[in-house]
């Protein structure tokens, strides 16, 4: 994060065209005119630079007077070194422009997410490590140690205030807060490094010690029998260092790249002051969760297309045999019906008066039984079967399924 004042930013943009300043900052020159329209900046007019070079009369625009106290202060976002996609470059580009009003020291935001969090701080037992640790709904999941608590909560403030100018507000949510802006969230978190170094005996320890000592001296000459095993101390002790990192979900896009998403105390920089940086990374990352997303979705369609085609000809073979199977099995039952229909009008020319009881009884439920298959196969009975089969529509190969493994 470079600071400028407005004054300073007005003499940089009238000492060389803006084009090379737009590249000191690996920005676009039409990054650098919205930057200063948006703090109230003059910048050269067209044919300005090419009349100073050839020697010509020239006059510097006038620095008017600042809007309000907060454009009198420039914050350009660090620049992102490396060959990622035109349209990450160009959402990053236009974070930093929307970040470049915001000042690095801004007072603290208040937040219920931050203040939750920093009440289960507080109300934490600290690990063997010497860390207060708290994950789970609602809460920023965080290892960082007591005393980094107060800085912790003017660290969180800021980089709220920051991501509210991008657009993502801080959220609770069912695995842990993450912000949640251009249709997506982002998950974050807390770390503090932890040394670890040799153990130093406590002053008790250390008189358990010497007194182990002392009666190992009296076995050793013989003056007691007594057997004890030695005390036992921890052969490591944690020291929290006050470094503390902030990380974001981390996103791939394509092969091999991946925006940042972590930042961490340096020399230069704390990240008290790195909140700017961070929510450019926050917008940058937003947009490539959604393109990967997108992506993937895309990838997964054009494989089930290619499965499809590849898979096409099995599945007509598939259809051709249920359809001819049931075709079959419509047939034999047109045959069926027709035997019945041939027995019954050859039972009718028997005297029924004289017909024995079961016979009797056997015309009646076979007169029954030829309605029903005379019902089952007329149009509509048909349709029914079919619709039950799943056959002659959409999904005759609802029951596909393919012998190849992908």
């Amino acid at each position: 994060m470079r600071e400028f004042t407005r004054q300073a930013f007005y003499d940089l943009v009238w000492s060389r065209p803006i084009t090379h300043v737009a590249k000191d900052f690996r920005l676009s020159d039409v990054a650098i005119h919205k930057i200063c329209r948006k703090h109230g900046i003059p910048t050269p007019p067209l044919g300005w630079w090419a009349k100073k070079h050839a020697g010509k009369p020239v006059t510097r625009t006038a620095l008017p007077e600042a809007a309000s106290v907060e454009l009198d202060r420039i914050m350009i976002a660090a620049a992102h070194v490396g060959n990622e996609p035109e349209s990450i470059a160009t959402v990053r580009e236009e974070a930093r422009v929307r970040a470049s009003g915001q000042d690095s020291g801004m007072d603290a935001v208040s937040s219920p997410v931050v203040a939750h969090s920093i009440a289960a701080l507080r109300a934490a037992k600290a690990s063997e490590k010497g860390l207060l640790e708290i994950s789970g709904p609602g809460l920023i999941h965080c290892q960082i140690g007591p005393g980094s608590l107060e800085r912790l909560k003017l660290i969180l403030s800021r980089i709220v205030a920051a991501a509210a100018v991008q657009g993502f507000r801080l959220e609770e949510g069912a695995r842990g807060a993450h912000f949640a802006g251009n249709h997506e969230t982002i998950s974050i978190g807390v770390t503090e490094v932890v040394k670890r170094v040799a153990h130093t005996l406590t002053p008790v320890e250390q008189k358990l010690q010497a007194a182990w000592d002392k009666k190992r001296e009296r076995q050793r000459r013989g003056a007691s029998w007594d057997f004890e095993m030695p005390p036992v101390f921890a052969q490591w002790d944690y020291v929290c260092t006050g470094q503390l990192g902030f990380e974001m979900e981390a996103v791939h896009v394509g092969i091999g790249q991946r925006p940042r998403s972590t930042f961490r105390d340096a020399r230069i920089q704390k990240l008290e002051n790195a909140a700017e940086d961070i929510s450019v990374a926050l917008a940058v990352l937003a947009v490539a969760k959604r393109e990967e997303r997108e992506r993937r979705q895309d990838d997964e369609r054009r494989r089930q297309e290619e499965k499809r085609i590849r898979e096409q000809p099995l599945r007509d073979r598939f259809i051709a045999e249920r359809r001819r199977e049931k075709l079959g099995e419509v047939l034999a039952e047109y045959a069926d019906l027709d035997r019945l229909r041939r027995l019954l009008d050859g039972l009718h020319t028997n005297d029924s008066d004289q017909m024995p009881p079961r016979v009797s009884n056997f015309l009646v439920w076979a007169r029954a039984e030829l309605v029903s298959r005379e019902a089952a196969l007329s149009d509509a009975g048909l349709d029914e079967q079919f619709e039950d089969a799943r056959l002659f529509g959409t999904d005759d190969d609802h029951s596909f399924k393919s012998p190849h493994w992908y």
